[in-house]
């Protein structure tokens, strides 16, 4: 009897360990991967190769931009209005007139913000449906698979993200 009791009080705690690691290596039963930490950690989207950690070929905006010193804690259109060099690349790429601060509103990150801008000019998608589609809880690879069925949304995604992280770049240099 007392083996049995002793049986069923070790059991929960070695499964309660045994489950420890798997939560570790996914950033916790809530999915902290990419964008939990800070930029500059393997997890910020890049270093994972833009797919989400458990490899459901769900492409993400890099996090870049959103937490350097400069810009820590700031949203993507307060960062727009004080860098005018970002300010006036975005502008060239969206149609004439887009209140960028108003456009990037609704965006997790800069990056983000960044990366639909590009995937917008490059396959002629209207980004008012980008973004809404965005907000609405897709990523970006999938607003691109429901927008333009006819290409390879990952790729594109892919592609978006690189020019992102060479436009930032680009601005903070």
């Amino acid at each position: 009897m007392k083996r049995s009791l002793i049986c069923l009080a070790v059991l929960p705690t070695l499964w309660a360990f045994g489950a420890l690691p798997v939560f570790a290596q996914h950033g916790g039963p809530h999915g902290g991967g990419i964008g939990a930490q800070a930029a500059g950690g393997p997890g910020m989207g890049m270093g994972r190769g833009m797919d989400d950690s458990a490899g459901r070929g769900r492409t993400s905006a890099p996090n870049i931009g959103d937490q350097t010193p400069r810009s820590m804690g700031k949203t993507p259109d307060q960062i727009l209005t004080q860098n005018t060099k970002l300010s006036q690349s975005l502008a060239n790429l969206l149609p004439p007139g887009t209140n960028l601060a108003y456009a990037s509103k609704g965006f997790k990150n800069l990056g983000q913000f960044v990366a639909a801008v590009h995937v917008s000019h490059n396959l002629d998608i209207p980004f008012a449906e980008l973004k809404s589609k965005m907000a609405s809880g897709e990523n970006l690879g999938q607003a691109i698979g429901d927008l333009k069925p006819d290409v390879n949304a990952k790729e594109e995604a892919k592609k978006a993200n690189k020019q992102a992280r060479e436009t930032l770049r680009n601005a903070n240099s």
